[in-house]
This record gives C-alpha cells, sequence and structure tokens, in this order.
C-alpha cells in the first residue's frame, strides 16, 4: 500500500488512542504486535498514526472495537495536521521506520545460512512483502531488496566481466562514465575514486539501465560494467580492478562498504552520515550532476581527514 500523494479532500492521517482495562496486560501485547504488524509509529503519549487509507482505517477500527469489547476506551479520529510535526517530517518518520526494516531484511540476505535455501527464500520474500504493504511512501530502498532477493532466486555468477577482467588503465582515461540517477553513498565515492585515481579527465552521466549511452563505461549499475562483484560494494570492485594501493582509499573502501551494503563487516560508521546528508540534499531536488558533484566533495574531505 503506497501513499504518493496528499488527498486534500481528507485529513492525512488516522489516530488510534486507547486506554485499556486493568486486566488488559495481554490486550496490550496484542494490540502492540499487530500496530507494529501494520506499520503503526507512536505519536507520544496520544496513540499511534497511520496515514488515512480505507485499508488502515478498516484495521484501527477493528483494534478499536476489541479494545472497547474487552472494557477499555478506543475511538480511531481523523487528524488533519500535528502541531510540532509537518507532513513531511511525519512522513520521514515512516520513511526511515520502513529503511530500517530494509537494512535489518538486507542483513539476513546477505549472511549466509545453513538453513534450507528453498524454505529461507520464501521466508525472506514473505517478509519482503510484509514490509512492501506498509511501506506506505516508498522508501529507495525497496529496489535494492528486490534486487537482492532476486539474485537468490535466479543466482549469477559473481565473476568480473571479460571486458574488466584484464583492464588496461589507459583505455578508461578521458571518458564518459555513466551511472543511475540519484546516486548515493557508493556512487559518488565511485567517481570521487575515478575522477582522483583512474581518469582525471572523467566525464560523469546518468541514465537508467536500458538506455545507457553506447560509449560510456557503467558503474554500479545493475548489468555491466564495474559494479557489485560477490560481497563488493563497487567502490570496492574499482579499488581491486585498477590495484589501487592508497592507504587512506582502503579505509574508506571500508567505510563505503558498510554504508552501502549494511552488514556491518567492518564496523565503521562513518559511511552512514555521508549517505544521510545525500539523501537530504535529495530531497531538496537538486539536480543528479549537483548531487554527484557534492557528494564528491564530501569524499574528498573524507579522503583528507585519514591518517
Amino acid at each position: 500500500m503506497s501513499v504518493t500523494k496528499r488527498n486534500e479532500s481528507k485529513p492525512p492521517w488516522l489516530l488510534l488512542v486507547f486506554s485499556l482495562a486493568k486486566k488488559g496486560a495481554s490486550l496490550r501485547v496484542t494490540v502492540w504486535r499487530k500496530l507494529q504488524r501494520y506499520g503503526a509509529l507512536p505519536l507520544g503519549n496520544s496513540g499511534y498514526l497511520l496515514p488515512n487509507t480505507e485499508g488502515n482505517r478498516e484495521r484501527l477500527e477493528w483494534l478499536a472495537t476489541a479494545v472497547r469489547t474487552e472494557g477499555g476506551e478506543a475511538s480511531v479520529l481523523e487528524v488533519q495536521s500535528i502541531d510540532n510535526c509537518s507532513f513531511a517530517q511525519m512522513k520521514q518518520r515512516f520513511s526511515d521506520a520502513r529503511a530500517g526494516d530494509y537494512r535489518d531484511l538486507l542483513k539476513e540476505l546477505r549472511n549466509p545460512s545453513s538453513a534450507n535455501q528453498s524454505s529461507r527464500i520464501t521466508r525472506l520474500r514473505q517478509r519482503f512483502q510484509d514490509i512492501v504493504s506498509i511501506d506506505f511512501f516508498g522508501s529507495p530502498l525497496r529496489k535494492q531488496v528486490e534486487q537482492t532477493l532476486n539474485s537468490l532466486l535466479s543466482p549469477k555468477t559473481t565473476s568480473v566481466a571479460p571486458e574488466i577482467a584484464n583492464v588496461s588503465p589507459a583505455e578508461y582515461r578521458n571518458r564518459v562514465w555513466v551511472t543511475r540517477p540519484r546516486p548515493g553513498v557508493d556512487r559518488v565515492t565511485s567517481a570521487w575514486l575515478i575522477r582522483k585515481f583512474i581518469d582525471p579527465k572523467a566525464k560523469f552521466a546518468f541514465a537508467p539501465e536500458d538506455k545507457k549511452p553506447a560509449k560510456a563505461v557503467p558503474f554500479d549499475m545493475y548489468e555491466g560494467g564495474f559494479g557489485h562483484r560477490g560481497e563488493d560494494c563497487t567502490f570496492e570492485t574499482l579499488l581491486k580492478v585498477f590495484h589501487i594501493r592508497d592507504k587512506k582509499v582502503l579505509v574508506m573502501a571500508e567505510i563505503v562498504h558498510d554504508a552501502d551494503l549494511f552488514d556491518e563487516k567492518f564496523g565503521r560508521k562513518e559511511g552512514f552520515g555521508i549517505d544521510e546528508v545525500m539523501k537530504g540534499w535529495a530531497r531538496e531536488g537538486l539536480s543528479d550532476q549537483e548531487l554527484l558533484k557534492r557528494g564528491m566533495q564530501l569524499a574528498d574531505g573524507l579522503y583528507k581527514s585519514l591518517n
């Protein structure tokens, strides 16, 4: 269920407020679990909030009925606005909650398991669908999780593509490098790495998978070029393929890996700050080129801060 636009004809939020009878401990746990499953967020001590959709209204009305049946009090209210939290801020709270769910799922997807692979994938796919059903505002992590799930269902070789197995650095100078729109931490740091260590005169373009310029070098695309390889993010792939030995770049690779793949492999947290800043700039509507430019400046600052 996705809420992509505000419907100005009705209040945007539903609020469930309730109080339980003194002997309602078990019901409290039941209600809390259902609210978690519905994707509801607490609004201080006032109750639990959801976007105002027919499906969410039905769920909350049934919960309110259950509370009243057990001797408690409950009401479902339509909320037009919240004085200390704008619509955009509340929308962000919902998005952050789902991003946390997607990160947890990504971590589980990327951790090897001795469990039956078929049943494991079935369980993880069901978990993914459960998150999608309460991803009301379309988290950007959804596509990444879906891609990872699909790769488990149809595993591909993790070997390097023949055209980049034995690269000649000279062939990758004065080139146009292309990646997907709305760059994040892996792509902006990879662009910085390309410009600083591989192709000082590199130009960067953005295009969807099916519209890549013919002579451009793809990076961090889902198909072809320099991208994720095995357990490596794009930054790590470029570092290894082009044999970059700079000690500070090796540290950066750990930082980017943890921020991009969420597997806590190196225990690095610095990259999450860069990622959050990139998300903030993206929400301001900056162009892809401006996002890349600013992100590369952040990457350069990170590099210079390392010992």
